[in-house]
């Protein structure tokens, strides 16, 4: 067991010093383009081969903050989670392109609470890297849409 624990320490390392590092996120920016928006969102998935994810969450654009709500669909999950994520937004030029189907390919393994990172694209061109901490018991790893819509 311990031998497993040092494993995965060894090989998690690496992947959070380079997540977390100032150079490697200002060149990750540059590729993606320049920062619009920042979001905050609260999801829970439940799945059982196929699963469902809803939703609520926040988009900070042009000083104003607009609320949204998530709807999504994942294969090949089997759990639980909750997920609590903080992420940026780019590409986003008019308001009305947020709306859309965000396609993600993203494993997660949650067993209690994990950290994880995902890049959301949609249709419109906008694109957003989320950080995210999940909590529950909850296998997935496949392709995963959101459908992200803001309320008025």
């Amino acid at each position: 067991m311990a031998s497993r624990i040092v494993a995965v320490a060894a090989l998690a390392v690496p992947f959070l010093t380079t997540s977390l590092s100032g150079p490697v996120t200002a060149r990750a920016a540059d590729e993606l383009g320049t920062p619009v928006g920042r979001i905050r969102l609260v999801a829970k998935s439940a799945d059982v081969g196929v699963g469902w994810t809803w939703g609520t969450g926040t988009l900070t654009y042009g000083h104003h903050t607009y609320h949204f709500t998530i709807k999504g669909g994942s294969i090949a999950a089997v759990g639980y989670s909750k997920v609590e994520g903080t992420g940026t937004v780019y590409n986003l030029k008019h308001l009305h392109d947020f709306d859309g189907t965000y396609v993600a390919g993203n494993g997660e393994a949650t067993l209690g609470s994990g950290v994880g990172g995902s890049l959301l694209h949609n249709g419109n061109g906008v694109t957003i890297k989320i950080d995210m901490i999940s909590q529950g018991a909850r296998l997935a790893g496949a392709a995963q849409g959101l459908e992200l819509t803001l309320t008025r």
